[in-house]
């Protein structure tokens, strides 16, 4: 079994306090995170020289990078994607879907799971998949597309996952459009989270649809009923109902700061999750691409269909939490379960992902203090260095 030791890197105490120490690895585990002296280990050593060590990333709503997107249904789009987001700190993410035809997400999903089963070591590991879409409101498609738009059904789910769902971690549904809560109830008895999203459910639907296993919401703010002071809404809902988690795109464009210093003060950390909602483009240039089958100009941090509305983002998750940083209300301790351990643990992977801790999943970003990726980890596996970053080499591995 092969053993790798990271020297000489910063970690973070659950009371926020910072440490300086040394993970140890052994094959794709982490073996042992400690400070003590590393004389006598004979394994590849790499020295980490005070770069901070975090869990890896876990981005559960993302739809492409690096010029691919998970509804292009090929092998070959689920591997670039893969491959691409050690880049930015991400070591594992849910495929997410949008709204379009039955064949086509059938497609997305069949390639998906083929992926599943091989698993490739030099990227991002797949952990499921989210299904945004196809039933939402046509009020709130946003830059989904309304030709394909359908009301929950469970036979369409089982046409896609089989009988038992197998892969589906998420499913983002308008809740109103769900006929007494069915779809929502069967989901949550079979450990399918159950998300509020493209909606116009106002307070009490999203209330009584949590009563009935909804405990998510998408995208928190956008396509959603907003906070009106007679009427509360999804927003509303998100503040005040302590059993929904809430996801967080922090790329100053889908949420000012002001919104986010609400989210923080009124929610908290522990029920968000941070996410990119990527599309294809990141990692690109400026230009014009597509999202399910729509033309999307990307311009600098912004991306958009032809009447402005916003398409997804092309956010990286370590700008991300460079962004929550910079805001300054947020601890590392919160970071942490910010850009990991709540998703870990959202998913039930908590036993092997989310924190830098034995017996788990080597997932390692190490960043430096302005949160730019030096290096990823997966599994084990160096499968990312910034050689910009590392101009003195600390990062070689000496035997």
């Amino acid at each position: 079994m092969s053993e790798k030791l990271i020297t000489n890197v910063k970690m973070v105490h659950p009371d926020g306090r910072m440490l300086e120490g040394n993970i140890q690895m052994e094959g794709c585990r982490i073996a042992n995170v400690q400070s003590d002296s590393v004389e006598g280990f004979t394994g590849t050593i790499f020295n980490g020289q005070g770069l901070l060590a975090l869990p890896g990333f876990i981005d559960i709503h993302i739809h492409g990078a690096d010029g691919s997107d998970f509804m292009d249904g090929t092998k070959q789009s689920y591997a670039n994607i893969s491959n691409a987001l050690p880049r930015e700190g991400t070591t594992a993410f849910l495929a997410t879907t949008m709204t379009q035809s039955p064949e086509a997400i059938r497609l997305a999903v069949d390639c998906g799971k083929h992926f599943m089963e091989e698993q490739h070591p030099d990227g991002a590991e797949m952990l499921g998949f989210h299904l945004e879409g196809p039933f939402i409101n046509l009020e709130q498609a946003g830059a989904q597309p309304a030709d394909y738009i359908r009301l929950p059904s469970m036979e369409m789910l089982e046409q896609w996952f089989g009988h038992d769902l197998g892969g589906l971690s998420v499913v983002t549904l308008a809740p109103e459009l769900d006929e007494d809560f069915q779809v929502t109830r069967q989901l949550a008895s079979r450990n399918v989270l159950v998300s509020a999203g493209h909606t116009n459910a106002d307070f009490m639907t999203i209330n009584e649809a949590a009563c009935h296993g909804l405990s998510h919401l998408t995208h928190f703010g956008n396509a959603m009923k907003g906070l009106h002071h007679r009427e509360i809404g999804t927003v509303g809902a998100g503040m005040l109902i302590d059993d929904l988690f809430c996801e967080l795109i922090a790329d100053g464009i889908h949420l000012s700061e002001d919104m986010i210093r609400l989210m923080i003060k009124t929610i908290g950390p522990g029920r968000m999750i941070l996410i990119t909602d990527s599309m294809r483009a990141k990692g690109l240039t400026d230009g014009v691409y597509t999202l399910g089958g729509q033309e999307v100009t990307v311009k600098g941090s912004r991306a958009t269909l032809k009447d402005g509305t916003l398409a997804g983002s092309v956010l990286k998750m370590n700008d991300a939490l460079k962004r929550l940083q910079g805001i300054g209300t947020v601890t590392m301790p919160e970071l942490i379960a910010l850009s990991s351990a709540n998703a870990a643990r959202r998913l039930g992977v908590y036993d092997r992902k989310g924190s830098l801790t034995e017996g788990k999943d080597a997932d390692i970003v190490l960043l430096d203090e302005e949160f730019n990726v030096v290096a990823t980890f997966c599994r084990g596996r160096m499968v990312y260095i910034n050689r910009a970053l590392d101009q003195s080499e600390r990062l070689r591995g000496i035997e």
